[in-house]
């Protein structure tokens, strides 16, 4: 340390100090050289005591244990880093200070902890603003219409499901011809509403009134998703029919995919389809819920589902198959109805007609859906078409028992028999749900495997967050196809959240609320997956057909053993 002040006072900084500062001072009375001289003293003091502090300036030990890198955090940082000042106030070292600061700082870096690189970036949300829509009777003007800054979420974005391979191929029709302002006109037919998306904007032409509110919150699904992705749902015109049955018929004279037509099928959007249509399929209502039957938005149902399933562990459910519903809306229900226990047999099946009227009268209180995984095995059955509660039926550990089913949603074409579900045969469905139940109670581990894998896709796979990245990839492709630019019609209205949530009521404008996205995603919609080739797509078909074909052949043969047990009794 004296060698250190002693090169400093033989430097030549301290000389032009002093030349500085004492020249002037031999000119003035002797009364003020005194006290010149005094502050002399005061300020050579001060660079000895600094130079003291910059030389042995050590760090204090960090406390061991989890908060050490919290505490070095806040005790360390990087000299370099500091942001200059906009205004700077403070005093200059002189040249041989600044070194010593210089030394300062590296001993501080030296511990090779540093601030956070980025701070998180608070979160947009835009509010509901009812006030402004009472006030001027139309929508806000202010939302935003596109993505402002980047993702907080690491990484490029994540792959899709498989499920949205089929987005392809329900497209598939319109592929060489694209599509016209005269084919999206034939679909008027039997639509419900055009929708219109301009500059981020939706506008809506209803033609008829559909069942219930399931236009209500088919729409509201979509105004979730402008606000979701603003700026980056395209414009685009297109029908949409609430109705269950899928009507635009392969047979029509499109060709059987639409490659070799020559006039392109109308385009028309519906919740499920079949082999025999055309029909391009939306995410149902339900997701954003259904207030005539008390089914909750599906995000949060989603989590109820997932906590009410480990109520009870699979080996402590009931040893048969469950199922309750509607059996008065289709034939096959009503069949399934004669599965029940009777005195003459027990086909391992108890299966509830639900009667909704008396229900909604008792507060739905034998209805919670989340309540509902006691069993091993739940049965889905289709009803006038597909069914919504196959997502609720798959959410449960239980081994889930499909009967043959005719129609699809946007989901279930990526299930996988003898994997997600036990195939059960359409024209003997009691003998069919019996060996399945007396399979699975002999077969415990694979039966548990079967229904967590059912679970498991429906938790990780089908979240609302792929819902709505499926709704934004379909209606992007579907645009791509557009031959004709999409305008505003004249009986058209506009259609924001606040139009439909702001005037709405009871448990309608509670599961608005509920499902109401509050503003931008800060991640990115996952990647699309390619379409498949014509090999790809039979490798699936046929691996589908196989597996469902080996489970019958199991059956037949438990059948001809309980035959041959019974003729030689």
């Amino acid at each position: 340390m004296q060698l250190s002040w002693q090169r400093w006072i033989g430097s030549g900084a301290s000389r032009q100090l002093v030349e500085n500062i004492c020249r002037p001072l031999m000119k003035l009375p002797s009364r003020s050289s005194a006290v010149v001289f005094s502050l002399l003293l005061l300020l050579g003091g001060a660079l000895i005591s600094t130079r003291l502090l910059d030389s042995n300036l050590e760090l204090p030990p960090a406390p061991a244990g989890p908060d050490t890198m919290s505490y070095n955090s806040l005790v360390s940082f990087h000299v370099g880093e500091l942001p200059k000042p906009t205004r700077d106030r403070r005093c200059h070292f002189p040249h041989s200070s600044s070194q010593a600061f210089s030394s300062s700082a590296k001993t501080l870096t030296a511990s090779k902890i540093t601030l956070p690189d980025k701070i998180p970036k608070k979160h947009l949300e835009i509010p509901l603003n009812c006030a402004a829509l009472n006030h001027t009777g139309t929508c806000p003007a202010n939302y935003p219409t596109t993505r402002g800054g980047a993702t907080d979420e690491p990484g490029p974005p994540s792959t899709c499901p498989e499920y949205f391979r089929w987005i392809h191929e329900d497209l598939r029709p319109w592929a060489h011809t694209g599509i016209t302002r005269e084919a999206v006109e034939t679909a008027k037919r039997t639509a419900n509403f055009r929708l219109v998306i301009v500059k981020g904007k939706a506008y809506v032409e209803r033609y008829q009134r559909a069942f219930q509110t399931r236009d209500v919150f088919t729409l509201w699904g979509i105004l979730q998703l402008l606000r979701r992705f603003p700026g980056q749902v395209p414009d685009l015109e297109l029908m949409f029919d609430c109705v269950d049955w899928p009507v635009v018929a392969k047979s029509g004279g499109y060709g059987e995919n639409g490659d070799n037509a020559t006039v392109a099928p109308p385009p028309l959007f519906r919740y499920c389809g079949d082999d025999r249509t055309l029909d391009i399929v939306f995410p149902d209502w339900s997701f954003w819920g259904w207030p005539e039957i008390n089914i909750k938005p599906w995000e949060g149902l989603q989590k109820e589902l997932k906590e009410g399933n480990k109520r009870k562990r699979w080996m402590e459910r009931e040893a048969y198959a469950y199922w309750k519903g509607n059996p008065a809306v289709a034939e096959t229900r009503m069949d399934l109805m004669k599965c029940n226990v009777s005195e003459e047999h027990d086909w391992n099946a108890r299966v509830f007609a639900q009667d909704w009227v008396k229900e909604s009268q008792q507060g739905y209180k034998q209805s919670d859906l989340a309540n509902q995984c006691r069993h091993r095995y739940k049965i889905y059955i289709e009803g006038s078409a597909w069914s919504v509660s196959q997502k609720y039926i798959m959410a449960c550990d239980s081994v889930t028992l499909i009967v043959k089913p005719h129609y699809y949603d946007f989901f279930t074409r990526s299930l996988v028999p003898f994997h997600h579900y036990w195939p059960i045969q359409e024209h003997d469905k009691c003998k069919s749900i019996k060996f399945s139940v007396d399979w699975g109670n002999s077969h415990k581990q694979k039966a548990q495997e079967i229904g967590k894998a059912a679970s498991s896709f429906i938790q990780d796979e089908l979240k609302m967050d792929f819902v709505y990245d499926y709704m934004l990839h379909l209606l992007t492709q579907y645009s791509k196809l557009l031959t004709f630019k999409p305008v505003v019609p004249k009986r058209a209205v506009e259609l924001c959240s606040e139009s439909m949530a702001c005037n709405a009521a009871g448990l309608e404008k509670k599961f608005m609320m509920e499902s109401l996205v509050k503003g931008p995603s800060e991640r990115a919609p996952c990647t699309i997956p390619t379409p498949y080739d014509p090999p790809s797509l039979s490798a699936v078909l046929r691996r589908n057909s196989n597996s469902i074909k080996q489970v019958e052949l199991w059956e037949k043969r438990y059948w001809d053993n309980q035959n041959k047990q019974q003729q030689q009794a």
